[in-house]
Protein backbone atom coordinates (compact mmCIF):
# COMPACT_ATOMS: atom_id res chain seq x y z
CA UNK A 1 0.00 0.00 0.00
CA UNK A 2 2.90 2.42 1.07
CA UNK A 3 4.75 1.81 -2.79
CA UNK A 4 0.83 2.69 -4.92
CA UNK A 5 1.17 5.89 -2.17
CA UNK A 6 4.91 6.58 -3.21
CA UNK A 7 4.51 6.18 -6.88
CA UNK A 8 1.51 8.80 -6.94
CA UNK A 9 3.19 11.42 -4.86
CA UNK A 10 5.81 11.02 -7.01
CA UNK A 11 3.65 11.19 -10.37
CA UNK A 12 2.24 14.02 -8.49
CA UNK A 13 5.68 16.20 -8.43
CA UNK A 14 6.74 14.76 -11.64
CA UNK A 15 3.94 16.79 -13.10
CA UNK A 16 4.43 20.01 -10.83
CA UNK A 17 8.02 20.19 -12.34
CA UNK A 18 6.74 19.54 -15.95
CA UNK A 19 4.13 22.44 -15.55
CA UNK A 20 7.14 24.93 -14.25
CA UNK A 21 9.54 23.71 -16.62
CA UNK A 22 6.76 24.59 -19.19
CA UNK A 23 5.75 28.02 -18.11
CA UNK A 24 9.63 29.31 -17.82
CA UNK A 25 9.77 27.93 -21.82
CA UNK A 26 6.70 30.22 -22.39
CA UNK A 27 7.74 33.00 -20.78
CA UNK A 28 11.77 32.33 -22.85
CA UNK A 29 10.34 32.40 -25.35
CA UNK A 30 8.01 35.48 -25.20
CA UNK A 31 11.06 37.43 -23.48
CA UNK A 32 12.96 36.64 -27.07
CA UNK A 33 10.44 38.26 -28.80
CA UNK A 34 10.86 41.31 -26.88
CA UNK A 35 13.12 44.07 -27.35
CA UNK A 36 15.21 45.69 -24.83
CA UNK A 37 15.87 49.80 -24.06
CA UNK A 38 13.44 52.26 -22.76
CA UNK A 39 10.18 52.58 -23.89
CA UNK A 40 6.94 54.91 -22.95
CA UNK A 41 3.33 53.96 -22.55
CA UNK A 42 0.96 56.43 -24.36
CA UNK A 43 -2.38 55.91 -21.94
CA UNK A 44 -5.65 55.62 -23.87
CA UNK A 45 -7.83 58.96 -23.99
CA UNK A 46 -10.42 57.18 -21.94
CA UNK A 47 -8.06 56.94 -18.71
CA UNK A 48 -6.41 60.17 -19.16
CA UNK A 49 -6.52 62.84 -16.25
CA UNK A 50 -6.73 66.55 -17.08
CA UNK A 51 -3.27 66.94 -15.86
CA UNK A 52 -1.15 66.41 -19.32
CA UNK A 53 1.96 65.59 -17.12
CA UNK A 54 1.44 62.74 -15.57
CA UNK A 55 -0.04 61.04 -19.56
CA UNK A 56 3.29 59.49 -19.75
CA UNK A 57 5.15 56.60 -17.83
CA UNK A 58 8.75 57.34 -17.00
CA UNK A 59 11.99 54.82 -17.00
CA UNK A 60 12.33 51.36 -17.36
CA UNK A 61 8.73 49.94 -18.16
CA UNK A 62 9.65 46.15 -18.95
CA UNK A 63 11.74 43.94 -17.41
CA UNK A 64 12.01 40.58 -19.94
CA UNK A 65 15.28 39.46 -18.13
CA UNK A 66 13.54 38.77 -14.55
CA UNK A 67 11.80 35.92 -15.74
CA UNK A 68 13.02 32.77 -14.03
CA UNK A 69 14.24 35.09 -10.98
CA UNK A 70 12.86 34.60 -7.39
CA UNK A 71 10.02 37.42 -6.94
CA UNK A 72 12.16 38.50 -3.98
CA UNK A 73 15.30 39.44 -6.19
CA UNK A 74 12.70 40.38 -9.07
CA UNK A 75 10.86 43.30 -6.51
CA UNK A 76 14.50 44.32 -5.45
CA UNK A 77 15.81 44.58 -8.93
CA UNK A 78 12.40 47.03 -10.28
CA UNK A 79 12.89 49.00 -7.37
CA UNK A 80 16.50 49.97 -8.12
CA UNK A 81 16.03 50.25 -11.62
CA UNK A 82 12.63 52.69 -11.83
CA UNK A 83 12.72 55.52 -8.96
CA UNK A 84 9.29 55.85 -10.35
CA UNK A 85 7.75 52.62 -9.07
CA UNK A 86 6.65 52.76 -5.86
CA UNK A 87 4.59 49.57 -5.14
CA UNK A 88 5.50 45.74 -6.87
CA UNK A 89 2.83 43.78 -5.82
CA UNK A 90 3.56 40.05 -5.98
CA UNK A 91 0.53 37.83 -7.49
CA UNK A 92 -0.08 34.19 -8.53
CA UNK A 93 -0.78 33.20 -11.98
CA UNK A 94 -3.80 33.26 -13.06
CA UNK A 95 -5.00 35.44 -10.23
CA UNK A 96 -8.09 37.97 -10.53
CA UNK A 97 -6.80 41.93 -10.47
CA UNK A 98 -8.23 44.97 -10.66
CA UNK A 99 -7.67 46.36 -14.33
CA UNK A 100 -6.56 49.82 -13.52
CA UNK A 101 -3.10 51.44 -14.57
CA UNK A 102 -0.83 53.17 -12.98
CA UNK A 103 2.52 54.70 -13.45
CA UNK A 104 4.43 53.59 -10.36
CA UNK A 105 3.08 50.21 -10.06
CA UNK A 106 4.60 46.64 -11.47
CA UNK A 107 2.94 43.40 -10.98
CA UNK A 108 5.15 40.87 -10.99
CA UNK A 109 3.04 37.45 -11.87
CA UNK A 110 4.46 34.25 -9.95
CA UNK A 111 4.00 30.38 -10.08
CA UNK A 112 3.57 28.33 -6.86
CA UNK A 113 7.52 28.15 -6.72
CA UNK A 114 7.63 32.08 -6.11
CA UNK A 115 9.58 32.70 -9.69
CA UNK A 116 8.50 35.40 -11.93
CA UNK A 117 6.76 33.46 -14.95
CA UNK A 118 5.48 36.72 -17.13
CA UNK A 119 7.27 39.89 -17.94
CA UNK A 120 7.12 42.07 -15.31
CA UNK A 121 6.38 45.78 -16.88
CA UNK A 122 4.06 48.97 -15.26
CA UNK A 123 0.51 48.31 -15.39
Amino acid sequence: MESKTGVKFAQIIAFLLLVTSFEALMAQQERAQVSDGLEVIQLPKELKSVDESNLVCQGKLRWPELIGVPAKFAKQIILKENSSVHKVEIIVANSLVYPDFSCNRVRLIINVLNVVIRIPMVS
